[in-house]
């Protein structure tokens, strides 16, 4: 997995070494998701998840990464796999857990499942379930940055079988045309559900899809949480200069299949098993620590830690009280 980009951007090749202590979060914050979503397809597995659920597990140093260069306010948004997002956006596990069983507890009270919450509080929207559709609303949180005159971040995540969506290119070109400060974040996981990118897309840079209309590209290995976060440091001083939209391609996967429904009969297990024993984004980073000389009983003790977390979140998940039926009638209206 190499790094390419446009000229005026790196695209991680000038990866900053992370601090031992930077290095530890973003091994705390992938962990949490990983062990988060192991959790929930279990639950999924019982029966207590219903409807779809789409898994992160693999692709866990894209957002860490990405968040670790975000600020106050910076808003994300991203499609129906987004489990990873929140957390790593700070969002309560419990909360999330509890959303995923539709419970009282959860960020949109039961009622929105999987692919539908939000926070307010940590300028998360979502969580959409329509292929590429968050891409027009993640300009609109860009405009509305824009239009207030700070310096905040629109952080739109998509996959590599939402990049050719129409409603995509035309957000790309109302972001150039008005210098909008967006963070375009491609994950490319290979698979659109159970298709391989290489016979869904004419175009095999997705990092130059905006070059018609003047985004700057950058290629990032997103297996590599450093190489990931030393782009979006650069990329994210690039819309907060004013300089209008970027976009980046995160070359990562996904080791379970498209949501859990999918048993991912399209590809051999052999291809999996290679990019887990050779790329996996969590074991970089734990070899990287104990090469810094950080002990075993740390990295237990952060593992730990997040077993408590995922516990507890379960525990609630599933003793949480089920939404009254009066439920049925709330959020609907914009209410003064």
């Amino acid at each position: 997995m190499s790094n390419e980009t446009d000229p005026g951007l790196s695209g991680g090749h000038n990866s900053r070494t992370m601090t031992e202590s930077d290095l530890k979060e973003a091994y705390y914050q992938m962990v949490l998701i990983r062990r988060f979503e192991e959790r929930a397809g279990q639950l999924y597995g019982m029966g207590l998840i219903g409807g779809f659920c789409h898994l992160y597990i693999g692709q866990e140093a894209v957002v860490v990464g990405i968040q670790m260069e975000l600020k106050q306010g910076d808003k994300i948004i991203t499609s129906y796999r987004d489990h990873g997002q929140m957390l790593a956006a700070g969002m309560d596990p419990r909360g999330v857990m509890a959303e995923l069983t539709g419970r009282e507890g959860g960020y949109s009270h039961g009622k929105g499942g999987s692919m539908h919450m939000f926070s307010s509080e940590k300028h998360f929207y979502g969580g959409h379930g329509i292929v590429g559709a968050q891409v027009s609303l993640g300009i609109g949180l860009a405009f509305a940055n824009k239009y207030r005159g700070t310096d905040e971040v629109s952080v739109t995540y998509y996959g590599e079988g939402a990049s050719n969506q129409g409603q995509v290119y035309e957000s790309f070109n109302l972001a150039a045309l008005h210098r909008l400060p967006c963070l375009f974040v491609l994950e490319n996981n290979r698979y659109g559900m159970g298709t391989s990118v290489e016979r869904a897309s004419a175009s095999k840079a997705l990092w130059r899809n905006g070059e018609p209309w003047g985004i700057p590209g950058m290629y990032v290995d997103g297996m590599d949480v450093e190489a990931v976060r030393a782009a979006a440091a650069e990329a994210v001083a690039h819309c907060r200069a004013g300089k209008g939209p970027v976009l980046m391609e995160v070359d990562t996967y996904r080791y379970r299949g498209h949501s859990m429904s999918d048993p991912a009969k399209y590809r051999q297990r052999s291809e999996v098993e290679e990019i887990r024993k050779n790329h996996d984004p969590i074991d970089r980073v734990r070899r990287e620590l104990l090469e810094r000389g950080v002990a075993e009983s740390d990295l237990k003790a952060l593992d730990d830690k997040v077993r408590t977390v995922v516990l507890d979140a379960a525990e609630f998940a599933q003793t949480s009280p089920e939404p009254d039926p009066s439920e049925l009638w709330t959020d609907i209206l914009v209410e003064s």
